[in-house]
């Protein structure tokens, strides 16, 4: 019994592991045929667009720190955070009383400058007749014209001093320097500022800008800048702003390169031609810019382009077989390629190079070399039209 046993357990084995082997047998590897039929693709007509794509703050294309041009207190602020106000509205007023002051002083010395001039004019005027006549001595003539002359000069000081001091207390109202929206107020009413005149280089009291005109100040890869020219439309995009999108140009490329987060770059400013009341300073935008468009042309997937030699070609599919072809590439974004000439509309190409016994002699192509040959670099190698550095770059 115990015999009869083991001899059933060994066939149930035997027919087990039977099974399992023809089984592996049958999956173990998929005919050449079904591996080349996964990956390809047809030959077909869509647009290419080539794009720059760079991310930039939006700021104000005009904004200015107010600084006042003469040191005091501040009287009044006439203005807060958000106000629109026209060019030359008054801002901040300063404290003038002490000036008010000396503005009155120096009134009332001039009153009585122009009156003393006037007593020193008509002494002279005697004293210039009596001299004619011979009836006054030189010395005495001399006399009074040092004291008429003395005289106009205390009262062009005078007024000088009065316009000096007019011009402090034109000083003390600071105004709009054109329409505006103020972005900034870092001071308080009674707070001492210093003037832009003194060695600090004064208090800032107020930023302003015009939020008609905004700008994105992008930073762009240094391979990418040699497509770049100025005038050249940009696309949009305001990260807090869902599905808004805006238009600009390209305002201005900066000829030095520059390092931002390791990356060398130009730093390009670009003017918003569309602004929107809900995009603000500070604002982080997307900016696309179009240097290549190729539509409805023949396409096919970067990866079905190989390169050897300088030489473009894809493998069309042949029945069982495959054929290598030659093709002149044209626009390519990161996914396709247009293909000017070499291939038909609706051909099905090859997306990895396929096995050397299922390739065709080709028509136009008589190199004994195929990638994924020995020497050719491999399955993968030199792919695409860019080779490994993305399109046409």
């Amino acid at each position: 019994m115990k015999k009869l046993i083991i001899v059933l357990i060994i066939a149930a084995l035997a027919g087990g592991g039977w099974y399992y082997y023809k089984q592996s047998s049958q999956n173990a590897e998929p005919t050449m045929q079904t591996r080349q039929d996964k990956g390809v693709q047809k030959v077909k007509r869509r647009s290419i667009q080539l794009s720059i794509t760079a991310a930039g703050d939006i700021s104000p294309a005009e904004q200015v720190s107010v600084i006042p041009e003469t040191s005091g207190r501040i009287k009044a602020l006439l203005v807060d955070i958000g106000d629109n106000v026209k060019k030359g509205d008054v801002l901040v007023t300063l404290d003038d009383e002490t000036l008010l002051k000396e503005r009155d002083t120096q009134t009332t010395e001039i009153e009585g400058s122009r009156l003393q001039v006037e007593r020193d004019k008509r002494s002279y005027d005697r004293a210039q007749q009596l001299f004619d006549k011979g009836l006054l001595s030189t010395a005495e003539y001399e006399s009074a014209l040092a004291t008429y002359q003395i005289s106009t000069n205390n009262l062009v000081r005078s007024e000088k001093s009065l316009a000096q001091i007019d011009e402090r207390l034109s000083k003390t109202q600071i105004l709009a320097p054109f329409d505006c929206t103020v972005l900034t107020r870092p001071v308080s009413v009674g707070q001492a500022v210093s003037g832009s005149d003194g060695a600090s280089g004064g208090t800032e009291c107020l930023t302003v800008a015009d939020l008609n005109q905004m700008i994105i100040d992008a930073h762009i890869n240094q391979a990418d800048v040699t497509r770049m020219k100025l005038g050249q439309e940009v696309n949009i995009q305001v990260e807090a702003v869902t599905g808004l999108k805006l238009t600009g140009v390209v305002e201005r490329i900066a000829p030095q390169a520059t390092l931002k987060n390791n990356i060398k770059g130009f730093s390009c400013r670009i003017l918003l031609q569309n602004p929107d009341e809900r995009v603000r300073p500070g604002m982080t935008a997307n900016i696309s810019i179009p240097i290549a468009l190729a539509d409805n042309v023949l396409t096919v997937p970067l990866s079905a382009v190989f390169t050897e030699g300088g030489e473009r070609f894809v493998y069309i599919k042949k029945g069982d077989n495959w054929e290598q072809r030659t093709v002149k590439i044209g626009v390519a974004d990161f996914s396709f390629v247009e293909i000017q000439d070499g291939l038909n509309e609706d051909e099905i190409v090859a997306l990895e190079p396929p096995s050397m016994e299922l390739v065709a002699e080709s028509t136009n192509n008589q190199k004994g070399q195929f990638p994924g040959a020995p020497g050719a670099g491999g399955p993968g190698g030199n792919r695409g039209p860019g080779g490994n550095r993305g399109p046409g770059r």
